[in-house]
């Protein structure tokens, strides 16, 4: 679930980024949604008393190409926020901020 402003803009960013198509965005009173490789991503209308913008964990997208991966993110406006951290061998990570001020990270090779 990630609080924001302007649900549907920032459901659709992230359809676009996902690959999900936007036909698959679905809107209920401004609260928007999709589901992606099983998983349901939520955008909800931000309250400055119960769900301020921002306060959402950080979630990761696992990838098998950290580095493309962030270049597709960045083409689509996203900033760098940390990383990439090299953990092992065989995994690296990094934090990315949305156009609407979201953390997300990127975890992958």
């Amino acid at each position: 679930m990630f609080f924001c402003e302007e649900p549907n803009e920032v459901a659709h960013w992230w359809a676009e980024l996902l690959s999900v198509p936007t036909e698959m965005v679905n809107d209920e009173n401004g609260f928007c949604w999709f589901i992606a490789s099983g998983t349901e991503y939520g955008f909800h209308p931000a309250d400055d008393q119960r769900n301020p913008r921002g306060g959402t964990p950080v979630v990761y997208l696992a990838s098998s190409d950290l580095e493309a991966s962030m270049d597709r993110a960045m083409l689509l406006g996203a900033t760098k926020h940390r990383g990439p951290l090299v953990l092992s061998p065989e995994r690296v990570i990094a934090q990315l901020v949305d156009p609407f001020g979201n953390v997300f990270g990127i975890d992958g090779t």
